[in-house]
């Protein structure tokens, strides 16, 4: 038996079935599907993935931003729909609305613990924007200590989405030229290094993935960074330590040209035992 979750950053629900993202979810195997900045209601993805599916969703209390989802296949007996949990402790909602959703799911890998999936688009910040890098590290500060509370339950756990940093050199293909930029500073790499050390969890992607460049699940729309691949790895499944030991695979199902992207990000897939 496998257990497979995806996440995506869709750039705009309505625009993507517009270009395509239909397709890929009446192909995908994927049990449980995470979306960041949906930008739309949970009646269009409903619509969008069909039956089958429970969806539960936090929109962005901005019109035409951010928001977040979560889809789980009914054959899971479904998300525990008391089990749902919008927006991170101790933030200020105006501005950190529509970017983090917790839903708990009842032993889903038959080992008699409960998952829970965590959706999550991080602000990008601006270095030339300071508010903005100021709502990021204070969005992270509280995603630590949520994650902390979350594990020390003893659930698995397993933070997806867009995190709007690449954790390493490995994760961003023109790594000298954003060593200033926002996405790729000192700052905000050490919270992905204390996540992956101190606080115990696992960037499964890159264990399963080894050592070495990408593989990249974000390319800019501009000149011909899709098809150079000079993308930047800032999609993840973070999970914890036991959760990771299960997981058996990880892809990353990017387009096969520019033309045929319904994203500028691409979804990861990974599969657990």
């Amino acid at each position: 038996m496998s257990f497979t979750i995806a996440n995506v950053n869709v750039n705009g629900l309505r625009a993507a079935a517009r270009k395509g993202m239909g397709d890929w979810l009446a192909s995908t195997s994927a049990d449980v599907i995470t979306l960041q900045e949906v930008r739309a209601p949970e009646e269009l993805l409903a619509g969008l993935v069909g039956e089958g599916w429970t969806i539960v969703g936090e929109a962005s209390l901005l019109k035409g931003r951010a928001g977040v989802a979560i889809a789980a296949r009914t054959s899971l007996e479904s998300i525990d729909l008391e089990g749902v949990r919008r927006g991170l402790p101790g933030l200020d909602e105006d501005a950190h609305t529509g970017r983090w959703l917790e839903a708990d799911l009842e032993d889903p890998l038959g080992d008699g613990r409960h998952l829970t999936v965590i959706s999550c688009y991080m602000h990008s910040g601006n270095t030339e924007k300071p508010q903005t890098m100021t709502d990021k590290y204070a969005f992270l500060d509280a995603m630590m200590l949520r994650l902390e509370e979350l594990r020390a339950d003893g659930r698995h756990v397993v933070l997806t989405g867009d995190i709007n940093i690449a954790h390493t050199e490995w994760d961003i293909k023109n790594w000298k030229g954003n060593l200033k930029s926002a996405g790729f500073l000192p700052e905000e790499r050490a919270y992905l290094d204390r996540l992956t050390t101190e606080a115990g969890f696992v960037d499964v992607h890159r264990s399963l993935h080894g050592d070495g460049p990408g593989p990249y699940t974000w390319w800019s729309q501009r000149g011909k960074a899709f098809d150079n691949d000079a993308g930047w790895r800032i999609d993840y499944q973070l999970t914890t330590e036991e959760l990771a030991a299960k997981a058996t695979s990880a892809q990353v199902d990017r387009a096969p040209s520019y033309d045929t992207r319904w994203s500028d990000h691409a979804p990861l897939v990974i599969s657990y035992s």
